[in-house]
Order: structure tokens, then C-alpha cells, then sequence
């Protein structure tokens, strides 16, 4: 059975200006063949090698990197990715070197475990779970606009308790970021 697109992502990836999108912690690619579908070159980025393998496609460009070994650094430039994914994975030190890789009118497209969710399963390690509002913070303290946020519990496809965020930078046309509705 194939993985779920996430509905945060199919929603906001449409927002994403033409341009490499990177899908950080990708999996076996399941949002990074969707970014594809809709005419993007992509980065696919992930530790495991075996699921790198079933990431890798047409338009799809696959890089095994752990970037939670010590002393590993952020692999990209400034201004690189028109679009950034990241699902299901937190780790808050390459942050803001993720983020200085967002073009001027970047989209970012966020969506990982929140603190709460040990009630759910795992993760339940207060490291892997955003605190309360800390996607809001991270997005105001780099100078994103907010175009949605979410903080809550969902049942699909599994309950969890989750934070999601749709963010751009300053240089994306704000009229550009209304989507017509469901």
C-alpha cells in the first residue's frame, strides 16, 4: 500500500513558485512524487538509503545525508529552494540553516509531532515534539509571514497530535497566497 499524501501538503504545494523543492527527511518519497507532479525538480533528502531508492523518480534528485551526525553541516546554499517540505521530523539545530536556503518568495511547508502526542504513541520523546506555538515563533523569528497554522489533534493516518504551518517569505506576493476554497 502506498503512503498517504499528507492533505497539508497537497493543499499548500500549489502555493510553491516554480522552482527546486526540497523534501527534507523524505521517506521513500511520498510527498516528493507529488511535488514532482506538479512540474517541480526535487531534492529528495533522507539517512536511509533504502528508502531513498523507492524516492527516486522522474524530476526527483535523491541525496542520502544524515544531518543529525555530529559534526555534519547543511549541505545547501542560501536562496536555493523555492519550496521546502518537512513531515514528521524535528531536529532544531539545522533550523535555521534550512531556512536561510528558502528563496526570497519561498514557500515553507511544515508539519510534524507536537508536545501531547505520547497519548497517541510515539514519538514521545520531548524532543521530537514541538512545544506550544514554537512553529509560529520559528516562523516570526526568521521573517515569515504566516499564510496558515494549525495545532492539533488528527485521526488520519493515525491520531496524533500534530503542528502544522505554511509560511513565506517576505518577497512572496501576498495576493498569491490565497487558495480558492476545499
Amino acid at each position: 500500500m502506498s503512503e498517504l499524501i499528507s492533505p497539508w501538503v497537497q493543499r499548500y504545494a500549489p502555493l510553491i513558485p516554480g522552482g527546486e523543492v526540497l523534501d527534507l527527511a523524505c521517506g521513500s518519497g511520498r510527498h516528493s512524487r507529488h511535488l514532482a507532479s506538479l512540474g517541480h525538480a526535487v531534492v529528495a533528502v533522507d539517512r536511509d538509503a533504502e528508502a531513498l531508492a523507492a524516492a527516486a523518480g522522474p524530476e526527483i534528485t535523491t541525496s542520502a545525508i544524515d544531518l543529525e551526525e555530529a559534526g555534519a553541516a547543511w549541505p545547501f546554499g542560501p536562496d536555493r529552494f523555492a519550496g521546502i517540505v518537512v513531515t514528521n521530523y524535528l531536529h532544531r539545530p539545522l533550523i535555521a540553516d534550512m531556512l536561510t536556503s528558502l528563496a526570497p518568495n519561498g514557500v515553507l511547508i511544515y508539519e510534524t509531532f507536537a508536545d501531547g502526542n505520547a497519548q497517541f504513541g510515539k514519538p514521545s520523546n520531548p524532543a521530537f515534539l514541538l512545544q506550544a506555538g514554537e512553529l509560529l515563533e520559528l516562523a516570526r523569528s526568521h521573517g515569515l509571514r504566516v499564510v496558515a497554522f494549525e495545532d492539533g489533534v488528527i485521526d488520519t493516518p493515525k491520531a496524533a497530535m500534530v503542528q502544522r504551518l505554511c509560511a513565506v517569505k517576505p518577497d512572496f506576493p501576498r495576493v498569491a497566497a490565497l487558495l480558492p476554497p476545499f
